[in-house]
């Protein structure tokens, strides 16, 4: 039995079981379940469920924290609902029918600015080390820098530029390469259009506060004869390039549907990187520089004007609010143009974001210290205050401050006093960091004191608010645990039968077409193994059929993909072409839903091959064995073959 097996079952029958899940993945702490309809889970349920630390719905998607074990939960909750191989896009696109507008497009905002928070991260943790070493004048060094003093050290300081300079320097490269991951176009090419954004060749974007028009003109611009060009460079600017990299993104997907395929190597990237570049230059690049700094302009006039006390109290106390609708992705591009546009390069809005995590995480350390000797809330809520003082709050929010309420206004009300304070004392920091207790790292030197300051609020108002109103019953959501009867039966259920070793299970072809080697799939993943092992064919007729008997475990929303799951617990996923998620259905007819029964040659999905190689996308399709620790399949003949749906493709053996 698997280590979360027995949870995974009540969870299971807690959101309503199999038939009411749309689609599910996992991030690094949660669980993510696209439901059909929310309002089946039984929330108290879940809540109950020893390894679950908290639900919430975001983004069209229920959520149950888990912590650092999520993987190994997510395989024991797939091996027992038989929901094998669905994926992070998949989920997200299920997503979308619960989301509106704007969630959409914050949504969007943050897939695209996630994958660069790392490096944005490891660029503040570097500036924030040559702070400490160029900016602090000790006083057992005579007054002086550490650099000053130590020839090892100015050599260290200077090494650290590299990568602190490529980080945000260079920012343009990563949002643009990010942009075309995230819409399924050619990365290279976002890589390439980001770099014109950035060229040597171009008049860096920090030196142009301090060129003349006149220079410029004369110096910096492209002269087409009867009209020129600036030639400015976008350093460290975000919106002209997520502007840009969208332009790129939206022109190659329309040339991949009106450009024929044999000659779509050719002109596509040509067609779409060309347009792109002029547009960036000419159009979308000042319009964004124009945007970005009007922003940054109404942001740095509520930080630094005559009532910044209010703006730091107000944006301190809503910050928490704002991680909870995922419009605190904004803060990321706004932080990093208030550093490209400000005269020191400095923000004073991201300190504010750090005291905000510290306030939360005192919060939370104040309910585990009331309940450290209820072992079930100290498993919670210790992991959950260790996390949001090292800058990540969702396992304190919603595993136990938006649980009981009092923790998190009292986190609120903590948060908005540190604000206060951190603006009015103009707390600046040179690059966005760690959102917690390391955040200091980040901080300007000469304003160190201040931020200490305002931490030590930050940390001490909301444990003892917290506290207060514990004891005073203000705001005390009362803790209730009544876990659901159909989730008790559930646990109490019994084992799947077991079978023998050596067990063969024949899997006929659900399709026509020619079977490869799947190692030879586009899709690394499909091609290493990773989701499972079996074989890859090229389908020249657009029907999918059942290669077993058995049942609809898992229909993708998009009817790209299909899971089944055999009497015997063998598990099949069969994902017809590549990054075809993105047509969102289209090109795709499902003639069964989930939890149906099949037999072998019934028809699963109909597909149109010529539509989906005419939106670029590849139609080979991987049939794989999911539980490939419990089955080992083996092809059928030597590959690569001929096929034909019903005839013999693979031999699973029991293992």
């Amino acid at each position: 039995m698997g280590k979360f097996e027995k949870d995974a079952q009540v969870l299971l029958a807690a959101i309503g079981g199999k038939e009411n899940v749309s689609a599910v993945t996992h991030c690094a702490t949660r669980m993510r379940f696209v439901l059909n309809d929310d309002k089946k889970a039984d929330v108290k349920a879940i809540e109950a469920i020893p390894a679950v630390k908290g639900t919430f719905t975001n983004a069209g998607q229920f959520q149950v924290i888990i912590g650092n074990d999520v993987p190994i939960f997510y395989n024991d909750f797939t091996a027992v609902s038989g929901i094998e191989g669905v994926s992070k896009e998949a989920a997200k696109s299920a997503a979308k029918g619960n989301q509106n507008p704007i969630q959409r497009v914050m949504t969007m905002l943050a897939e695209i600015f996630t994958p660069i928070i790392p490096a944005i991260i490891v660029g503040g943790l570097i500036l924030g080390f040559r702070n400490i070493l160029e900016g602090v004048e000790f006083a057992n060094l005579g007054g002086k820098t550490i650099v000053e003093v130590s020839q090892f050290w100015n050599g260290v300081n200077s090494f650290l530029w590299l990568p602190g300079e490529a980080i945000f320097h260079f920012l343009p490269v990563g949002i643009v390469w990010s942009v075309s991951r995230k819409m399924g176009t050619s990365q290279i090419l976002g890589i390439v259009l980001g770099i014109c954004l950035v060229s040597p060749q171009l008049l860096n974007a920090y030196n142009v506060a301090s060129t003349s028009q006149a220079e410029i003109a004369k110096d910096w611009v492209w002269d087409f004869g009867f009209f020129t060009v600036n030639r400015i460079g976008y350093q460290a600017q975000v919106i002209p390039a997520l502007l840009s990299g969208l332009s790129l993104a939206y022109l190659e997907r329309f040339w991949r549907k009106v450009i024929p395929e044999v000659v779509s190597m050719i002109f596509v990237p040509f067609l779409s990187l060309i347009p792109a570049l002029i547009l960036a230059h000419t159009v979308l690049g000042p319009i964004g520089w124009t945007i970005g700094k009007g922003i940054s302009f109404v942001v740095l006039a509520g930080l630094t004007g005559p009532v910044k006390w209010l703006f730091g109290a107000i944006f301190g106390a809503l910050y928490a609010p704002l991680v909870i609708t995922g419009l605190h992705h904004m803060t990321n591009a706004i932080d990093t143009q208030l550093i490209a546009d400000t005269a020191g390069h400095t923000t004073g809005l991201w300190p504010m974001i750090a005291l905000s995590n510290i306030a939360q995480g005192s919060g939370v350390f104040a309910y585990y210290w009331m309940h450290r000797h209820n072992e079930r809330e100290a498993q919670i809520a210790l992991p959950a205050t260790i996390s949001a003082y090292l800058g990540v709050t969702e396992p304190a929010l919603f595993g136990v401050n938006l649980k009981y309420i009092y923790p998190f206004v009292a986190g609120m009300i903590g948060s908005g006093i540190a604000g206060l304070l951190s603006t009015t004392f103009n707390v600046q920091a040179n690059a966005i960091g760690v959102g917690g207790l390391p955040g200091f790292m980040s901080i300007n030197a000469k304003y160190m004191v201040p931020f200490f300051i305002c931490m030590a609020v930050a940390i001490a108002v909301p444990f003892a608010l917290t506290v207060f109103f514990n004891k005073t019953g203000i705001l005390n959501k009362t803790e209730e645990e009544s876990p659901a009867p159909q989730a008790e039966a559930v646990a109490k259920a019994k084992e799947s039968s077991e079978i023998a070793v050596g067990t063969k299970i024949d899997v006929k072809s659900p399709l026509t077409g020619q079977v490869k080697p799947l190692s030879e799939a586009v899709d690394p993943v499909f091609a290493q193994g990773v989701m499972g092992q079996g074989v890859l064919i090229e389908p020249s007729e657009g029907l999918l059929v059942a290669p077993v008997d058995g049942v609809v475990s898992v229909l993708f929303p998009t009817n790209h993909a299909v899971g089944l799951v055999t009497d015997q617990g063998l598990e099949l996923l069969m994902h017809i072409g590549m990054d075809t998620v993105n047509l969102e259905g289209k090109g795709f007819k499902a003639f069964v839903k989930q939890g149906d029964r099949v037999k072998v040659g019934d028809k699963l999905i109909g597909f149109d091959i010529d539509a989906i190689k005419k939106a670029g996308y590849v139609t080979e399709t991987p049939v794989i064995i999911t539980n490939q620790n419990d089955y080992q399949p083996d092809a059928v003949g030597a590959l690569p073959h001929d096929t034909r749906q019903g005839e013999e493709l693979l031999t699973a053996s029991k293992i």
